[in-house]
């Protein structure tokens, strides 16, 4: 594989992870330090040995010694997940964590009314 190659896949992955997760900065490895928390743990490893290896590529004598396969599987891996196909769920999961989070500060305020009303006297 050579330079160019590897450099479009990096720079493929980060621009999806730009597009599906709206995560700014300019190269792969800047969208993973501001936004790697959000991918699971596997396609966050995949995508942090394709942001080395896309370094890596650019000194020829290292070039020689990469895995074509194995960056082949992380590119396949990061795509695969970043793809178009996989939006609904995850803007349904958001809207799900978002719905907890209020349940639970409604849930907690509600409680504290009630306890605030026992200790009053007036329940």
């Amino acid at each position: 594989m050579g330079v160019t190659t590897v450099q479009q896949m990096a720079d493929r992955v980060a621009a999806l992870m730009e597009q599906r997760l709206k995560i700014g900065g300019t190269g792969l490895s800047a969208k993973l330090k501001r936004g790697g928390r959000r991918l699971p743990r596997k396609v966050r490893r995949e995508a942090e040995y394709l942001a080395g290896v896309s370094e890596l590529a650019l000194h020829p004598k290292v070039q020689m010694m990469l895995d074509d396969a194995r960056i082949a599987q992380a590119y396949d891996t990061c795509v695969r997940y970043l793809s178009p196909l996989g939006a609904r769920d995850r803007a349904l999961d958001r809207v799900l964590g978002i719905a907890g989070s209020i349940a639970f500060a409604i849930l907690v305020v509600g409680g504290g009314l009630i306890a605030v009303m026992v200790w009053r006297g007036l329940l």
